[in-house]
Order: C-alpha cells, then sequence, then structure tokens
C-alpha cells in the first residue's frame, strides 16, 4: 500500500472518529445557570409569594431565587458538549443516572421534583411562620392512602387527623396504636381536617400482612397555622432548593423590620421546618446566575461553602446554618455593619 492510500485512509478515520466524538452520546447531563426569579416581585395574579391573614410589608430591595438549567431527559449530550461544560466556571457535567434515575420516565422524574417544590413551599411557610413568632401547630397528617384499602375515596392526602375513636391525636404513632387498638372488622372513626373544614370519616378496618388492623393509610407530620401563604411561581420551577428564600421572602413580609432594604440579594438552599439549612446542588451556576442579574450579596447552605471552591465573583457570599442566622447576617448587611459581624465563605 502506497504512502498515498494510507495517508488518505488515515485521514478518512480521523475524520471519522472527529465526527463520533461530536455525534455519539455520553451518559452526562448539563447544569447551567437557569432562572432567576425575584420572589419580592409581583405578576399579573398578584405578588409571587403573599401572606394572607397578616399585613404584607413592601420592601424596595430584590431577593432573588436561583435555579439550575438541566439537559432534559429526552436529549443527548457529546462527549465535547460534556468536557465544555464540565471545565467552564459556569457549568458543569453530571452523570446522567445521578440527575435521572435509571427506569424513570421524563414524567415521573418531573413529579418528583415537584412534589419536591411542594415540600419545600410548606417547609419554608412553616419556619418562616415560626421565625417571625408566628403559631405554628404540629399534628398527624394522611400523607398517602391504599388504593386497594379500606380507607380509599374516605381520607385523601393532606387530611390533618384530630382525633380517633374520639381520642385527641398529636402524634403520628397515636394514630397507628389507636388503630392496632380495634380489632379486624371494626370502624374506626376519624375526625379530620380538609381544607380548614372539619370533617367525621369512618374506616373499617382490614387485616395487614400481620395480621394487625390496619385502614391502608401511610401517616406523617402536617402543620396548622391561621395565616395562608400563596405562591404564584411559574409552574416550570420544581426542586427543593427555593425553600430558604421562599422563608426569607415570607419573613420579610411580615416582619415589620426591613431585611432586604434596597439591596439585590440571590440564595439558594433547602430548608426543613425547624429552620435548619440543607445543603444542595449546582450551587456554582446559582452563584453565576445570580450575578449576571446585579445580584450583590448570595446566601447559601454552609455546607456548600466547600462546592464554591475558587469561583470568581464579586458578590458576597454569606454561608448560613439556619433560618435565623440568614435573618441575622441580612439585618446586619441592611443595617451597614461591619464584614467581621457577617460570615462569609472565605
Amino acid at each position: 500500500m502506497s504512502r498515498n492510500v494510507v495517508a488518505v485512509v488515515s485521514s478518512v478515520v480521523f475524520v471519522l472518529l472527529a465526527a463520533a466524538l461530536v455525534v455519539v452520546p455520553v451518559p452526562y447531563v448539563t447544569w447551567r445557570p437557569g432562572q432567576v426569579v425575584d420572589v419580592l416581585a409581583s405578576n399579573g395574579d398578584g405578588p409571587l409569594v403573599e401572606v394572607r391573614g397578616l399585613e404584607n410589608y413592601d420592601t424596595p430591595g430584590q431577593l432573588l431565587m436561583t435555579t439550575v438549567s438541566t439537559s432534559r431527559v429526552d436529549t443527548t449530550v457529546s462527549l465535547p458538549e460534556a468536557l465544555l461544560a464540565h471545565f467552564s466556571a459556569d457549568s458543569d457535567a453530571m452523570p446522567r443516572d445521578v440527575i435521572y434515575p435509571p427506569g424513570k420516565s421524563e414524567d415521573q422524574v418531573r413529579e418528583e421534583a415537584v412534589a419536591l417544590m411542594d415540600t419545600s413551599r410548606t417547609s419554608a411557610s412553616v419556619a418562616a411562620l415560626r421565625a417571625a413568632g408566628q403559631s405554628v401547630t404540629e399534628m398527624p397528617m394522611v400523607v398517602g392512602v391504599v388504593l386497594s384499602g379500606p380507607a380509599k375515596d374516605k381520607l385523601v392526602p393532606g387530611d390533618l387527623i384530630e382525633s380517633v375513636d374520639g381520642e385527641a391525636v398529636t402524634q403520628r404513632d397515636d394514630v397507628a396504636r389507636l388503630v392496632r387498638a380495634r380489632t379486624v372488622g371494626d370502624p374506626v372513626v376519624f375526625k379530620v381536617l380538609r381544607d380548614d373544614v372539619s370533617h367525621t370519616v369512618s374506616v373499617v378496618t382490614e387485616a395487614g400482612n400481620n395480621g394487625d388492623p390496619m385502614v391502608g393509610i401511610n401517616v406523617g407530620t402536617g402543620y396548622r397555622y391561621a395565616p395562608e401563604v400563596v405562591y404564584r411561581i411559574d409552574d416550570n420551577v420544581v426542586g427543593p432548593s427555593a425553600g430558604l428564600v421562599f422563608a426569607l421572602a415570607i419573613y420579610d413580609k411580615i416582619s415589620e423590620g426591613d431585611l432586604v432594604g434596597d439591596n439585590v440579594v440571590a440564595g439558594t438552599g433547602s430548608l426543613d421546618p425547624a429552620g435548619k439549612v440543607l445543603s444542595i446542588g449546582g450551587v456554582r451556576e446559582k452563584i453565576k446566575g445570580a450575578e449576571r442579574t446585579g445580584a450583590t450579596t448570595f446566601v447559601l447552605p454552609l455546607d456548600n461553602c466547600d462546592d464554591v471552591g475558587e469561583l470568581d465573583t464579586d458578590m458576597r457570599l454569606v454561608p448560613v446554618s439556619t433560618l435565623k442566622d440568614a435573618i441575622a447576617a441580612l439585618q446586619r448587611l441592611n443595617e451597614g455593619n461591619s464584614d467581621s459581624e457577617v460570615p462569609s465563605c472565605d
């Protein structure tokens, strides 16, 4: 074989391999800065976050919820695209299985993300109301109903359980104890709150797998409070990481003191009902997204400081462990206190 032929064949092989690198997908998804929303703003239907039943105070500043834009489950990512995202300061490439577990459809992934957002909103409402001194009562709550069980079409997820067979209950274990005290085939009378309306529901027990009486419900912890928190956030924004920003918005609206002032504050962080701030993913992308919108302060979970690394940003990064920490830090910044009094990731 002549040298010219070898050269031509080698060139063709190189071109085919280069094309394959561009066309053949790799098992990764990309993360980039996503939508940024001022939760203190309004849309055509009203404030994006509104607390009914309490006076709401206006603020001249902005409080930005940050998100990550993830490549869709039905799209593919090439090797060059994954490498570019990985080495870029404001994006990343993640193993596909981490974001989209095998065997789950796009609808299932979205349903789970929507459920996480709903939980995030509830936790934010509870934590913020507690921080503002509002009364919040924990109650056993129906979180699931077995489709083939006796409670189907009688109890529904979200029902707050006030009593079982006339005995007041305050913990989820109280409900299980009182149901187990019955005999299979006995009716159990539940008094529940559903959309703030009291209902009395009778459910006849059946034998469970171990022979004990059961009514076919899963019981968790719910919350009762007088104010109503209304969210008008785009339905396409899902996931758990907006909890901290939602809670700060609620607290700022119902508190006389100005939390944000004239500043543009952004943030991220999952939040539990007790006000503990939990780490999240995509913090670098969210910081860059906030920076592009003019934010000067970014509040984030303390555990995410290590993820920031050597990211170059002019924003003040304020790490917090609790909602109260975040409130205190923003109050100090708004009052013009010194840097030493406000935590930093540096």
